[in-house]
């Protein structure tokens, strides 16, 4: 498949994930409440979390399958490598899931703070997470495999396949079977496994086939090469979870359950500005990483700068939108005037800080591309010695508002701070001309705009009148980011991007 095919696959199935995700809130909040609604707040944060156990195994599975399709590694050492990490992910798996349901019963009582669930409910509904957790960790072994390989279009439509079981078929269970925890989670728990299920069928058939007669048993071996890089990216997803979880840990602790269900729904939409980035970084990784193989190094800065265009054209107009207009969405969405009060601020916030996390995540796939992660290694003891004490203190403090300002604060010092020495090793002369013309030039001519309706326009009550405007203003912002970002698809100058 040409890259093209890929992101476009990749972004119809992330829209559409991303958006059966958001829909579906307003009817889990109906039927199983704020309280229980918090609970699945924190399994997305408790996922997140479990993923400290993966060692940067799962990008670096990406990323060796990327340079076997370029001939830098041969079928049996890369069965080899693949055939070491499924011993040590089942081990994980397995210890790591054992662990969560044995601690169920202490983090329902000594953490959550729930106020009308049952003890028993929570218990019940937490060991049942814990076992969901380890088996979608599981799948990222798999999943590195199948993108690895460029298979994007099937990937997406099983992701697709996957959420709809996940979000959509579930509301029948809820609204006239049972809309409990624990019936929620077990549902949850099946449809992991058929997710796994899945991802092992397809990544096993895109393995390279094995001289007849020959047998792999599992080594250590394959991986001791890959260590240092390996180990660089484990403490790089360390950082991430760090960074964008440790701020959901500490208010799932201080917050009653309920508010930390509309809190949870504040983060769940302005996360969505990161996800609509990200089929475009799930593209290029493998394609840089291949074009860095070839010493194609034109190429890859070309497919680089497109990117973070790209990204920008696309993540600036929800970014806005979320951020200025924060009540008139939550209203438009939930019709739930509690939520919109409680939420609208840190919408705001961290509106703002994913749409310039989304840009400046970018000098990471450069360096993942050419296998040096030491800047970004420094870059990020940095970024959390200065996030991780100031989320503490900012959550402990100002709640939930204090936590959204960290957030903002800490990306916008990275970006405008860190990412140039970056670019200064890895692509020196061009920071200047990736921050004007990438990023502030699409982006700028829409901002202007967005202040001026802040100031001007006047927003219906009416909740279907309401979501037309919203969705006319995101449009007109998309076409204005477009209109000036100048050329934004994959074209000849880019050799390479055309696939």
């Amino acid at each position: 498949m040409t890259l093209k095919t890929n992101i476009l696959a990749t972004y119809a199935s992330q829209i559409y994930v991303t958006l059966v995700g958001i829909v579906v809130v307003p009817l889990y909040l109906r039927y199983m409440g704020a309280e229980a609604y918090g609970l699945v707040g924190f399994f997305a944060m408790l996922q997140a979390w479990f993923n400290l156990l993966d060692l940067g195994l799962t990008p670096t599975v990406a990323r060796e399958t990327a340079r076997f399709r370029g001939g830098a590694l041969d079928a049996v050492g890369y069965r080899q490598f693949v055939r070491a990490l499924q011993g040590i992910f089942l081990v994980v798996a397995v210890v790591g899931g054992a662990v969560l349901c044995a601690c169920a019963p202490l983090i329902g009582a000594n953490w959550l703070r729930a106020e009308h669930l049952p003890t028993a409910q929570v218990n019940l509904a937490l060991q049942l997470m814990g076992l969901a957790v380890a088996l979608r960790w599981m799948c990222g072994l798999y999943r590195g495999v199948v993108s690895g390989s460029e298979r994007l279009v099937w990937l997406s439509a099983f992701n697709a396949a996957i959420a709809t079981l996940r979000f959509v078929c579930v509301l029948p269970l809820l609204m006239y079977v049972s809309a409990t925890p624990e019936a929620f989670f077990g549902y949850q728990l099946g449809v992991a496994v058929l997710e796994l299920g899945g991802l092992m069928l397809l990544a096993h058939r895109l393995l390279p086939p094995l001289p007849a007669g020959q047998r792999l048993a599992w080594q250590w071996a394959p991986l001791k090469p890959m260590l240092k890089f390996s180990l660089t990216i484990a403490f790089t997803s360390s950082v991430w979870v760090l960074v964008t979880q440790t701020d959901k840990l500490l208010l799932s602790k201080i917050l009653p359950l309920a508010d930390y269900g509309y809190f949870t729904v504040a983060v769940l939409v302005a996360s969505g500005i990161s996800i609509l980035g990200g089929p475009i970084s799930s593209a290029i990784l493998p394609r840089m990483s291949r074009l860095q193989a070839e010493g194609k190094e034109a190429e890859l800065i070309a497919l680089y700068r497109q990117a973070t265009r790209m990204v920008a054209v696309v993540t600036a107009p929800a970014a806005l939108v979320l951020a200025c207009f924060p009540a008139q969405v939550l209203w438009a969405w939930t019709g739930n005037a509690e939520l919109m009060t409680k939420s609208a601020p840190v919408l705001t916030l961290y509106a703002v800080g994913y749409g310039i996390l989304a840009v400046s995540a970018f000098p990471y796939y450069l360096q993942y591309a050419k296998g040096n992660l030491r800047l970004h290694l420094i870059g990020n003891i940095g970024f959390v010695g200065l996030l991780i004490p100031s989320v503490v203190w900012a959550a402990m403090h100002h709640g939930m508002t204090g936590a959204g300002w960290a957030w903002l604060v800490s990306n916008a010092i990275y970006l405008f701070l860190w990412t140039p020495l970056v670019h200064r090793q890895f692509a020196p002369g061009m920071h200047a001309r990736w921050l004007l013309h990438d990023i502030f030039q699409p982006v700028a001519p829409a901002l202007l705009c967005t202040i001026a309706a802040l100031l001007c326009m006047h927003w219906t009550d009416n909740r279907i009148l309401l979501i037309a405007e919203l969705m006319t203003a995101g449009m007109v912002l998309l076409l204005l980011c477009y209109a000036f970002a100048g050329r934004v698809r994959f074209g000849r100058k880019a050799n390479e991007f055309a696939g």
